[in-house]
């Protein structure tokens, strides 16, 4: 069996036996139905006000008024809950004390972070899945626009690698959890906070560059439904970004 896929069935195993997939899981679905929960019903009293007004609901338009805050929602519920679930993926090495174990291992230090990244990928994935039930659903009783929606998971899915590889650089630097979850958070709400900073300086190339990097205006465009190569580039640089400094931490281990 190849290296990178026996970590991958190995990291499978441990989050499916232990509460921490269930609890994140349960709580980002929870979140997400509520949400749309509320967003629907809301719609629902606008509909009724239209019909009594006008005699017709034309103007109803979901992707606008449920779909676009869903996602720019679930956004920050991805904040909180993504670091949580890439917390234990190397601190619990180190902890554990199986870490060094892995680095003497007959195994390239690129097949760990590749492999752990790819299992809780697989996880968050399977996550997203069961949302689409609520579009889904909504299919069954209204004629909506799909093309943001998928543009709009296209986001989740980027944002959500981007997230993980920041949650596994953070994982990396500390054998404490808890640590390496709000190291992971901290990160991605300075990354967040970059927007209304470069707002602050204002239409500058410094201004620009301040805000591009923060990942917002990026998966807001996806939710839009506007796929621009530039937001693309930045979710997949990002993303590589931090597999590859979690890559010369792991690695930096293997001599001391």
């Amino acid at each position: 069996m190849p290296p990178v896929q026996a970590i991958i069935r190995k990291e499978l195993r441990s989050y499916f036996v232990s509460p921490i997939v269930y609890v994140v899981g349960g709580v980002f679905l929870l979140t997400f139905g509520f949400i749309a929960h509320l967003s629907i019903v809301n719609i629902g009293a606008l509909a009724i006000q239209l019909m009594q007004i006008q005699g017709s609901t034309e103007q109803i338009n979901l992707n606008d008024l449920l779909f676009r805050p869903l996602f720019a929602s679930i956004r920050f519920v991805l904040l909180l809950i993504l670091p949580i679930l890439t917390m234990r993926l190397l601190a619990e090495e180190r902890k554990l004390r199986t870490f060094e174990f892995l680095m003497t291992a007959p195994i390239r230090v690129s097949e760990i972070v590749i492999g752990k990244f790819i299992s809780v990928y697989l996880v968050f994935v399977g996550m997203l899945l069961l949302t689409t039930l609520v579009p889904l659903t909504l299919a069954l009783f209204s004629d909506f626009d799909w093309y943001p929606v998928f543009t709009g998971y296209l986001g989740l899915i980027l944002l959500g690698g981007l997230f993980l590889a920041v949650g596994l650089f953070g994982s990396s630097i500390t054998e404490n959890q808890i640590v390496a979850a709000f190291t992971s958070f901290g990160i991605l709400l300075m990354c967040w906070l970059l927007v209304p900073l470069g707002k602050y300086i204002g239409d500058t190339p410094l201004g620009n560059a301040i805000s591009y990097l923060s990942f917002m205006d990026h998966f807001d465009r996806l939710v839009r439904g506007l796929i621009d190569t530039k937001d693309l580039v930045y979710f997949a640089s990002g993303t590589v970004l931090m597999l590859f400094l979690a890559h010369r931490i792991v690695d930096s281990s293997r001599w001391k």
